[in-house]
């Protein structure tokens, strides 16, 4: 199919960032689709054209929106918008409804915390024939639905990344093509559990100095884990690694790094992860992330660190089992 031929997008997933991505797709003078899976976001969005995930910006009145996962599925390429950890499932619950040869763009951020699985992994597992894509980079929502310059990358074999290329860039939204899914999945997992990392030192207060180191620290465990599982250097180097790591490691913003910093100030998990509150991935990726790297012989001590506070190790505690590691050279 050539990019001409994705003149009808579905966007499966109608969360704040795919919400976002409907929008950037319109902009890209597609006709969009968004699936909405609960009945009050989708009637508001029909009534107010208005989403409570992203307060404030307005839907074009010509976006469709639906309920009806089959409908939303016979768009020439989809964007799957959902958690890595719901993934599997909804690929199940797609597959009966997908036309053979649709692309599939997977937009989600993270380590399957059972299996271990990239998201890549579990889509290649689940929808076994159909061409995958994987979408990912710095990116806010916010900031993407309101036209703001945003750069990501879109990862696939053959020609796949560069006709999703063309068919979602727009002079705000610029897509990257790259042939290295794996890089790209790995990137977008990662920085998640660092940005936790770095949140809990400006929580606790430990200086600029401290969470700069730890920030070059944090990417250069991603690099070793990257090489142990082919990705390639200049991929983690690129938008949806160190790019990905900066943004969402350095912002109140980040779902994340807000994540860390009340867990640096003293707050409990439970009150961080309560229903209502907003999903931060890294917490389920942690104990996925240093499980993936054990089995691959790769020591990940940041990565460690955040797990064992995520499990219960004091803040202070875990701090300090970094700061009490053997000098090493760099």
């Amino acid at each position: 199919m050539s990019p001409s031929e994705f003149s009808h997008i579905a966007v499966l997933g109608a969360g704040a960032w795919g919400t976002a991505l409907a929008l950037a797709s319109h902009t890209a003078g597609r006709r969009t689709t968004l699936w909405v899976r609960e009945p009050d976001v989708l009637e508001a969005l029909k009534e107010g054209r208005e989403n409570r995930y992203l307060p404030g910006v307005a839907l074009p009145p010509d976006m469709a929106v639906t309920g009806d996962l089959a409908q939303a599925a016979q768009a020439d390429a989809l964007l799957l918008v959902v958690p890595a950890q719901v993934l599997a499932e909804f690929a199940a619950a797609l597959k009966p409804h997908l036309r053979p040869g649709t692309p599939l763009v997977i937009c989600a951020k993270g380590i399957e915390k059972d299996s271990g699985r990239l998201v890549t992994e579990i889509a290649e597992d689940a929808l076994p024939g159909f061409p995958l894509a994987l979408l990912s980079g710095p990116s806010f929502a916010r900031d993407v639905a309101k036209g703001l310059p945003t750069a990501v990358t879109i990862a696939a074999k053959d020609d796949l990344a560069a006709q999703l290329q063309a068919a979602l860039g727009s002079v705000t939204f610029r897509p990257y093509a790259s042939d290295d899914p794996v890089g790209v999945a790995l990137g977008g997992a990662a920085k998640n559990v660092y940005a936790i990392a770095c949140g809990v030192v400006e929580g606790m207060g430990l200086g600029e100095n401290a969470r700069a180191a730890l920030l070059a620290r944090s990417f250069a465990e991603l690099a070793r884990l990257g090489e142990a599982l082919g990705a390639r250097r200049e991929t983690l180097m690129g938008l949806s690694g160190l790019g990905d790591l900066v943004l969402t490691a350095t912002s109140p913003s980040s779902r994340n790094f807000s994540c860390g910093m009340e867990l640096g100030r003293g707050a409990g998990l439970s009150d961080l992860v309560a229903p209502g509150r907003p999903l931060a991935e890294g917490v389920a990726t942690a104990p996925a992330l240093v499980a993936r790297a054990k089995k691959v012989n790769v020591e990940m001590p940041i990565a460690e660190a955040v797990a064992a506070l995520l499990d219960g190790v004091p803040a202070g505690e875990a701090v300090l089992r970094l700061l009490g590691r053997p000098l090493t050279s760099e």
